[in-house]
Parts: C-alpha cells; structure tokens; sequence
C-alpha cells in the first residue's frame, strides 16, 4: 500500500461466496485465489472462514477513484467467481447457511485467533465494510477519533444489512454486530487523551500477552497501526456498490469536517462510550427506523431528523472533497431503505431465505 496522505481513502469489503443452485456459502477461496493472482495480485486476500474473500482498494486520492476501484475490483471478482460456478453475495451474515459447516483458511494468523477463542472464532462468520481515511499526524488522528466515536451510530444505521442468522429472522437491522460483540476488544472504543497514553495502554496489552500486536484491537474505529489512517470498522457490507461508496464519502467527510475544527482550534464535545454504545444498539437494532438519542438535548430523536444534521454538519468540506453527489446519496438510502430493510421485505414476499439469497447476489452486481 502506497503512503496515504491527508483524506486519502482505502476500502475493503468482505464478501461471501455463494453456491448459485444451493444458495449456501461454499468454503472455495482457494480456487479463487489461484485464479485471481495475475488479475487482483495484492487487492483480494482470504479471509478466517473459506467462504469469505476480502477485495481492499490501493490508495485512492478521493472519491471517484475510490468508486472506479470498488466497482472495478467487485466486477473482477464477481467474473472469477462466476468462472468457478460461484457467485459473491454482499451481506453482513448469511441469511441461513451455518458456521459450523464452513472451513477455516489454513494461515498461522487463524490458527492462533482459533486457538486463543475456540468457538467464538469459529462463529464470526460475518462480512463486513472497513474503510481507511488518510491522517498523516497520529495526534491529530487520535483526537478525530475520540470525536467521530459520537457519529459510529449514525453511519452504521445507513448500513444494516444483516437481519438473518442461521435461518431466523433475528429482528436486528443488524445481526453481524451482535456476532462481533462476541470478540474482546470490539465496538466503540474508550477516549484518549493523547497519543502517547493510547500507546502505553497498547503496549500494556503486549506485554500482558493480550494481543501480540496492536492489529488485534477490533474497534469500530482505530488509529490503524500500520498505516497513517483512520480505519472505520462498523459497517456490515452494503449490497450496492453505490451504498459503499456513500458511506466512504460520509467517513471522509466527517473526518475532514473534524480536522478542520481542530486546526481551527474548535472542539466537538466528547461522550462517554457508553452513552454513544446506547445508540449503536439502537442502530443495530432499528437501523434507520427507530430514533438515536440527542445527547445534547437529551431527547430521543427520529434517525432520520439525525441524519440530515450530520449532511449539514459536513456541508461546508463536501466541495472542497468533490464528494457532493456521494455523500447526498444518504437521502436515497433514507428513501429506498438499508439493505436489511430491502431484504426483510423480499423474505416476506415468500418466507423463501433462497429468495433473499438470489436478490442478495443480484443487488451486489448492480451496477457492474
């Protein structure tokens, strides 16, 4: 990966590999990957689970490369999986296919993740969207962080897209987070006060034999360790490539908006991670729907009345991003529904999860 610089965008999406007669996830990475070397090279990569492949852009210096990326390595990917018999399906879980059946990817990294959490490994079995946003000064970088916690919410509504799990409709919006919550070191993080005080608490977790390495730190959104970004975690995979690209736009703005208060000398107000935890189960929850809570006014209040303050609250970086049209195609999701509202209504059509399966890979190939 190339050295990111300020506002500088990397996205990975994680995608399941479907069987088209069956519509149950196939443990057939290898075959992918073989096939894929001379086309996909560094950008496709497996995942724990066999049935799981990841794509992850190179730098992209802004939106629209990031889009022809996105698009370009899905399309890539859906043609290599096709020439297999396969399809790829972009869900946060599988609406009905089982943990227990799939493969774990012969790698020493998930021997020792396996190992270290026995069944809780073997069960996130889940497909997410993660998305990195060039900071070039980690300090900077960090206080971003501490004031985007407060946002998580809000940009994981617009990307439920898991209502299913091991056949059930689990009445979640969002079903994979509830899987991930399983895992230590997960959702929304603590604040920091500094850089140096976020690196000795790592750097105590390693020499405690907690992690070996700060990669292990699963939050919802982190300092990556390796790059110069920050790396947004929270998102199940939207279906369309449009909804992934909207909700990059949306990250990069609001860390954009951040930055720019910060060199201004401006602060945003900081909330406890348990306060902004109370609204991310809500999200998960509800998705879209339901209301997250004000905590200014400390009121409950419609998602939707949310969401438009925060277009308003990264209006005035959006132009200077060139990412207008991108980040204004929250109010089609608004409109049309978030993924797992889209599937809950096909699944109650005919009670068929096949069917939910089918329209699952049709609306990751939309647009292709």
């Amino acid at each position: 990966m190339a050295k990111p610089g300020l506002f500088t965008l990397g996205v990975e999406e994680e995608f399941q590999i479907v069987d088209p007669e069956s519509r149950e996830l196939k443990s057939h990475i290898q075959q992918i990957l073989e096939d894929g070397k001379m086309i996909l090279a560094e950008n496709v990569k497996a995942e724990m689970h066999q049935s799981v492949v990841e794509m992850g852009t190179d730098v992209c210096k802004d939106v629209k490369e990031a889009r022809e990326q996105v698009t370009n390595l899905r399309l890539q990917l859906a043609n290599l999986a096709k020439k297999n018999g396969l399809r790829i399906a972009a869900a946060g879980t599988h609406p009905f296919s089982h943990w227990k059946d799939q493969r774990i990817t012969s790698h020493p990294r998930y021997k020792t993740i396996v190992d270290d959490m026995q069944q809780v490994a073997r069960a996130n079995l889940i497909f997410g969207l993660h998305v990195h946003v060039g900071v070039d000064d980690r300090e900077i970088g960090l206080h971003i962080m501490n004031a985007a916690r407060y946002f998580l919410p809000h940009i994981f509504a617009l990307s439920t897209n898991s209502p299913f799990w091991l056949g059930r409709n689990t009445g979640f919006k969002s079903y994979r987070s509830k899987v991930f919550d399983r895992f230590p070191r997960t959702g929304i993080p603590d604040y920091f006060s500094s850089v140096s005080e976020y690196d000795n608490f790592v750097n105590l977790l390693i020499k405690t034999n907690c992690i070996d390495n700060a990669k292990k730190i699963w939050w919802d959104i982190r300092l990556h360790p390796v790059f110069e970004t920050l790396e947004f975690r929270v998102c199940d995979i939207p279906m369309r490539v449009d909804e992934t690209i909207t909700l990059t736009a949306l990250m990069q703005a609001i860390v954009a908006k951040l930055h720019k208060l910060i060199k201004q000398n401006l602060g945003f107000r900081l909330y406890r991670r348990v306060l902004i935890a109370e609204n991310k189960w809500r999200a998960a929850r509800y998705g879209i729907h339901g209301k997250l809570i004000d905590f200014g006014k400390k009121a409950e209040v419609p998602y939707s009345d949310l969401a438009q303050e925060l277009l308003e609250f990264v209006d005035d970086v959006v132009d200077d991003l060139g990412s207008r049209e991108e980040v204004s195609k929250v109010n089609k999701i608004l409109e049309i529904g978030t993924g797992a509202d889209r599937q809950l209504e096909v699944w109650e059509q005919s009670y068929d999860l096949k069917n939910v399966v089918d329209y699952i890979i049709d609306e990751t190939h939309l647009g292709l």
